[in-house]
């Protein structure tokens, strides 16, 4: 891992995760483009603004912004040759009494099934343990959506529940499936 004073760099076998930069625009649209119809099904329900410039610039900035206070880091994931392949989030991150986050990922439809997301996930469970000090992460997904469930729980996380119109995707409320998975710290330890 390298820490600069622009956000963090992971290394993994076979990728690098680091925070967006306003220069990786044309790679994002070019990315979320080709893979606009297999996305839409999973995520929520995108203006026209979502894919201009500005819109991207305004998140580049939330994402270092929320990076520097810990409130969320959120991670471009690159393969070896640079090439962006999706984005993986740890969001809504609340400290004391909780010390928890929620993740959030997405892959352009090429890169799906090439184990890159689960490299990816299990890179940022350990950073979120060992170096945000989290002690538990949530992951919501669409019941239908057996690839993310899947990958949930084979990186450890356990079923939880159902959230009853949990989020709205692509213009609809929609259920979801409800994980959590606890750092080796957390499980059973007793507060005093």
């Amino acid at each position: 891992m390298i820490f600069g004073n622009k956000g963090i760099q992971i290394k993994t076998g076979n990728l690098i995760l680091r925070l967006p930069k306003y220069d990786d625009f044309e790679s994002w649209l070019d990315l979320r483009t080709v893979s606009r119809e297999f996305l839409e099904v999973w995520e929520p329900k995108r203006s026209g603004d979502f894919f201009r410039r500005s819109a991207f610039n305004n998140r580049v900035k939330w994402a270092m912004d929320s990076f520097k206070k810990k409130q969320a880091a959120h991670f471009f994931i690159f393969n070896e040759s640079d090439k962006l392949l999706g984005s993986i989030t740890i969001d809504n991150i609340r400290r004391s009494p909780s010390e928890s986050g929620t993740i959030g990922y997405w892959l352009g439809e090429a890169y799906t099934k090439k184990g890159y997301m689960t490299e990816a996930l299990k890179n940022v469970i350990y950073y979120s343990f060992e170096d945000l000090k989290l002690s538990r992460l949530e992951a919501a997904t669409l019941p239908e959506n057996n690839a993310s469930r899947r990958l949930l729980e084979g990186a450890g996380f356990k079923y939880e529940g159902v959230g009853q119109s949990y989020l709205q995707i692509n213009g609809r409320w929609r259920n979801h499936i409800l994980y959590g998975l606890l750092s080796s710290g957390r499980r059973g330890q007793v507060s005093i």
